[in-house]
């Protein structure tokens, strides 16, 4: 099986999928969030997203042969920023509407465009800092006008976790860039799982609680949801280009939308609306750098 093939419309189609698929680990999260603790949640999404992954790398025929690594110190860096960042996701989440909490995770492309600048030695650019005002504007515009409201506190310390997960979401990103050398993207994906199913064991001892039926099927879906959104982004990437696929980013931000209007209740903000299309062009850029800079020159 080759490893790149030219398929824009089937990587558009898996990356709409990825996003739903998102969405609904997303909620199955949210809706036990009041229940269960928040170390147990990691680790039944972590110990379920196995199932997908492994099906997936044996239907590839690269389990077991794909685990085999020379960066055991660059897979633990990676899956422990990784891990930081799955707990201070699904912290957010349980305190912000779906949509908001999504969005956040966009500011990950700009952190990590802005940590190749202090940790990498990589030249400041005006693509980079245009995009950082324009993601520092929507943050400013999502997160000010909740400071003097009744729940302030919740959704405030809701949105610092969410900004918190992409900044950690965006160093492990960047530990994948320089691990992806020599390593498989099955190896990276499956000892991060592995890495943060061993994190929300180790909260055992702080206190799980008893689940009933339906809040266990939740927690096994949010674990087969993001494995399979995993699989389904991952296929999308080798399928069509990523410049191809950047605008369905705004696209996949529908879901998060419809789950908190008819799930859960809760109406669409002025605040989001215009922290949109600030935050998301802010990604574009950063993500999409070079490329700019080719067509510039043509």
């Amino acid at each position: 099986m080759d490893d790149v093939a030219d398929r824009p419309l089937a990587g558009i189609l898996l990356r709409l999928l990825s996003g739903l698929l998102f969405t609904g680990m997303m909620v199955c999260v949210k809706a036990v969030s009041i229940d269960v603790p928040l170390g147990q949640t990691v680790f039944f999404r972590s110990l379920f997203a196995l199932l997908p992954i492994v099906a997936f790398m044996t239907w590839r025929r690269q389990f077991p042969a794909a685990l085999a690594t020379q960066r055991p110190l660059g897979h633990l860096l990676r899956s422990g920023l990784g891990a930081a960042a799955m707990f201070a996701s699904f912290a957010a989440v349980a305190r912000l509407p779906v949509a908001e909490a999504t969005l956040l995770a966009q500011l990950s492309p700009v952190a990590m465009a802005v940590g190749g600048v202090l940790l990498l030695g990589e030249r400041f650019s005006l693509h980079r800092g245009v995009a950082l005002a324009l993601v520092l504007s929507g943050v400013a515009v999502l997160v000010v006008p909740d400071l003097q409201g009744p729940q302030e506190g919740a959704r405030v310390l809701g949105y610092l976790l969410g900004i918190l997960a992409a900044l950690l979401t965006a160093g492990a990103l960047m530990t994948v860039r320089r691990i992806s050398r020599t390593e498989t993207a099955a190896s990276i994906a499956f000892y991060f799982v592995m890495v943060t199913t061993l994190a929300g064991l180790a909260t055992l001892p702080l206190g799980w609680v008893a689940v009933s039926g339906e809040t266990l099927g939740l927690l096994v879906l949010s674990g087969l949801f993001g494995g399979a959104a995993h699989i389904c982004m991952t296929l999308a990437l080798r399928y069509a280009e990523v410049s191809r696929l950047a605008p369905f980013e705004y696209v996949a931000l529908i879901w998060p939308v419809l789950a908190d209007l008819w799930i859960f209740g809760l109406p669409v903000t002025s605040g989001f609306l215009l922290a949109l299309p600030l935050v998301l062009g802010g990604a574009v850029l950063a993500g999409f750098e070079g490329r700019f800079k080719r067509l510039l020159r043509r």
